[in-house]
């Protein structure tokens, strides 16, 4: 496998320069991937207090982590412990305990959004 270096030529993934243009190219994906998740954010929170939908941030919050731990405990079971594609941790000795608290901290994610969520309602309506 080859990676650009930045400057036009090809590096091989193995040398420093293919790191350091890898790490760059991973780096500008993220960022404009939480520039779209920002404004996706944003347009749903438009949409949705428009049509009398979600009334305040906090509830907008909860729901949001609600669908973050949701997704961490799906992506859990099914990638970690179904299919086995990839553990949290595949460098530690016992990858079994940190895919357990991958769970559990989706779990966590859920717990409090929900709460969050109805806190952010009752605030709403009253």
């Amino acid at each position: 496998m080859r990676s650009g270096d930045g400057a036009g030529g090809r590096e091989p993934l193995t040398t420093v320069g293919g790191l350091e243009a890898n790490t760059l190219a991973d780096g500008l994906f993220h960022t404009g991937t939480w520039l779209l998740v920002v404004a996706g954010v944003y347009m749903l929170w438009s949409r949705c207090r428009s049509q009398g939908g979600l009334r305040s941030w906090t509830q907008l919050t909860g729901l949001l982590l609600v669908g973050w731990g949701l997704f961490n405990l799906v992506e859990g079971v099914i990638d970690h412990q179904i299919l086995g594609v990839h553990h949290v941790r595949d460098d530690e000795g016992a990858p079994l305990a940190w895919d357990l608290g991958f769970l559990a901290s989706g779990a966590v994610l859920v717990a409090a959004g929900w709460l969050l969520a109805r806190l952010g309602r009752r605030r709403a309506a009253a």
